[in-house]
């Protein structure tokens, strides 16, 4: 007799599809955009500004998001969000076509599209646990990023280029299309029930105290506070390795360019692997094995990277890497949906955003400084020592990741 898979149901299908043809569309600006700026400027300064654009907006207003996702009906939200980038790209499109493009119109649609997203991913984030039993969040959550996976690193990374090589404009208003289809997907969803239970009237006071609220709840939560210490200093870690990758690949491994180009794909099958076994392992092991078995396994990781000068060893590893990463963040995004109250997951979310936008931002800070005074493979011991130090601290409090409600 076959045991019959609960369907994720009709909502999920919708947010789930509007999630795979928005992070197309991320993934083929995230191509262009740089390759836009290239052709308008050759100063390296003003074309990695372009990423700075997209990456400012999360320290500016992630918290503030969290709470505009708690305060308000997220599925409104994403719909407008989504509208509004769409017509960001649109204006870019039109700029591009006409030839009327600058340095500074592009920085201004990256940061709207960087400030969206963090509107949009927060509410979306939050928007979740309402449309999907709780026992079914990490089938979920995996599905969802699987398909990350696939859309935004596989498939619009050669299709974004392949578009801005037809036409500089394609690209863009590929993405803008994107965006409205995958708005009136979340505006098809049901209104009611998706909504957080109270709205308040904003204001500068009440937004200090959304947030505050938020804060408290994570500090005074001892899973929740570890696993967002452990993100937050992980992150750290991982951006310290990996801020100069592309020399260590070139100068340490000895690779050309395509060899750089399938050390990164590398990582990306590994996350696609980590998103197909997640639900299986957390079944067979529980929680908290395998939090504490990737905090190892990030790690060896380091230390690997450190020690060799083999490409293909250095591959391996890095499919490890990406099944680690994967299913970490399955477990602690449905820990965090199912932990935390409806009223409360847009703020808590944004915290997670935060920490791990701020760490990413100092983890490469630290990385470029070390590797350029002490050799390239300085920040992977670094790391590892990190990595190592939290793996001890974490490891009583991750005890309670098989407890869920």
């Amino acid at each position: 007799m076959r045991t019959l898979i609960p369907r994720l149901g009709a909502g999920f299908n919708r947010l789930w599809t509007a999630s795979a043809i928005s992070n197309l569309g991320d993934g083929i600006t995230m191509v262009a955009g740089p390759l836009l700026l290239a052709s308008i400027t050759t100063d390296p300064a003003l074309i990695a500004g372009g990423v700075l654009c997209q990456q400012l907006p999360w320290l500016l207003f992630a918290l503030l998001s969290g709470a505009a996702a708690d305060r308000l009906d997220r599925r409104r939200l994403i719909t407008l969000v989504n509208l509004g980038r769409a017509l960001a790209l649109t204006v870019l499109t039109a700029a591009v076509a006409t030839g009327h493009v600058s340095v500074a119109l592009v920085y201004l649609v990256l940061f709207t599209l960087g400030a969206g997203e963090t509107l949009a991913d927060t509410a979306s984030g939050a928007l979740l646990p309402r449309l999907v039993a709780p026992d079914l969040l990490p089938r979920a959550n995996a599905r969802l990023a699987a398909t990350f996976t696939i859309a935004n690193q596989f498939a619009a990374k050669p299709f974004g280029a392949w578009l801005f090589g037809i036409a500089a404009a394609a690209p863009f208003g590929f993405d803008a299309l994107t965006f409205v289809v995958s708005a009136l997907l979340i505006a098809s969803l049901p209104a009611g029930p998706l909504s957080p239970p109270v709205a308040r009237r904003p204001s500068r006071a009440s937004l200090r105290a959304d947030i505050g609220e938020g804060l408290r709840f994570l500090l005074g939560h001892p899973l929740l506070r570890t696993l967002a210490m452990a993100m937050g200093f992980g992150n750290i870690a991982f951006c310290t390795a990996f801020a100069v990758f592309v020399l260590y690949a070139r100068q340490r491994l000895g690779v050309s360019e395509v060899g750089y180009g399938f050390l990164l794909t590398t990582f990306a099958v590994g996350g696609l692997a980590g998103a197909g076994v997640a639900t299986r392992l957390t079944a067979r092991f529980g929680n908290t094995a395998v939090l504490r078995a990737g905090l190892l396994a990030e790690a060896v990781t380091h230390v690997t990277l450190a020690a060799t000068t083999r490409p293909w060893l250095a591959g391996a590893v890095l499919i490890l890497f990406g099944v680690q990463t994967v299913v970490w963040g399955v477990i602690t995004s449905t820990l965090r949906q199912r932990l935390v109250p409806n009223e409360l997951l847009g703020r808590v979310g944004s915290v997670y955003a935060l920490l791990e936008t701020g760490g990413a931002a100092l983890g490469t800070l630290l990385g470029g400084a070390m590797a350029a005074t002490w050799g390239l493979t300085t920040p992977f011991w670094i790391a590892a020592a990190e990595m190592t130090t939290i793996l001890a601290v974490t490891w009583r409090p991750l005890a309670a990741a098989t407890v869920t409600p």
